[in-house]
């Protein structure tokens, strides 16, 4: 069995990212946004009222707080002030998944906030600690990374996550997307939706075999063609004999 998840709730006001609701009748985990990076507390409430009434589980999509960037941009952040910041966050996703008649099951940091987890420490365990605090909840992430030691010294479950449609560097990370062909057009997605889940492994970026041994797959919903893509990771997966369900 395998997760498959997506963000979710990233428009903000007036404006709007990605088919929300079609990417809903599809993945079975969504990670929405908060409002740091995007999402606005009626988009937060109508992202959690439509996923608890499909039963796809709710993860709270935490980030830097940087709206303007979209949450790609490292910002220095004190690790005690970066575990309120997420507690804050998560508490505030909760309340509307607990209005829905549902809750926060699990968190996932976005952008540059989950990139610099994934090497640095000191923030992985700042991550940690406010989903320690909060109590009930997993964590999503990278796997062999600082996410996944810095969840095991919390005492929390950590649950390891790969990505459709991202290219991997050798060393099993994302690479960065200002580099060119850091996102997959939607048939090397799918071939490498398939190659993880399958095998436990895919091609990184110099054409070399790592290892991505994971959970959950990850379809970006503001990647090119997203819906379509994701209909048709689910409908080979499905074909292959892999279950798809979520993790939480």
């Amino acid at each position: 069995m395998i997760d498959l998840n997506s963000d979710m709730g990233e428009g903000f006001g007036a404006w709007s990212m990605g088919d929300d609701d079609a990417l809903l009748e599809i993945v079975t985990s969504a990670n929405i946004a908060c409002g740091f990076h995007a999402g606005d507390p009626s988009i937060m409430r109508r992202t959690c009222e439509v996923a608890a009434a499909r039963g796809v589980r709710i993860g709270a999509h935490i980030s830097y707080r940087d709206l303007a960037g979209f949450g790609r941009r490292a910002i220095a952040v004190p690790p005690r002030e970066l575990t309120d910041e997420c507690l804050y966050q998560i508490g505030a996703l909760d309340s509307f998944a607990r209005a829905a008649g549902d809750r926060v099951r699990y968190v996932k940091p976005h952008g540059a906030l989950y990139n610099s987890a994934a090497t640095d420490g000191d923030i992985a365990q700042a991550i940690a600690a406010a989903v320690a605090q909060y109590g009930g909840l997993s964590l999503l992430g990278l796997p062999g990374s600082r996410h996944e030691v810095a969840a095991a010294a919390a005492g929390i479950e950590f649950h390891a996550e790969g990505f459709a449609d991202r290219a991997y560097s050798p060393a099993g990370t994302l690479v960065p997307r200002s580099r060119p062909g850091s996102v997959l057009d939607p048939e090397s997605a799918l071939a490498q939706a398939v190659s993880i889940a399958v095998d436990g492994a895919t091609r990184d970026a110099d054409g070399r075999s790592v290892a991505v041994p994971v959970r959950s797959l990850c379809v970006h919903g503001d990647s090119p063609g997203a819906v379509a893509m994701a209909r048709t990771i689910r409908e080979v997966l499905t074909s292959k004999g892999i279950e798809l369900g979520a993790f939480t």
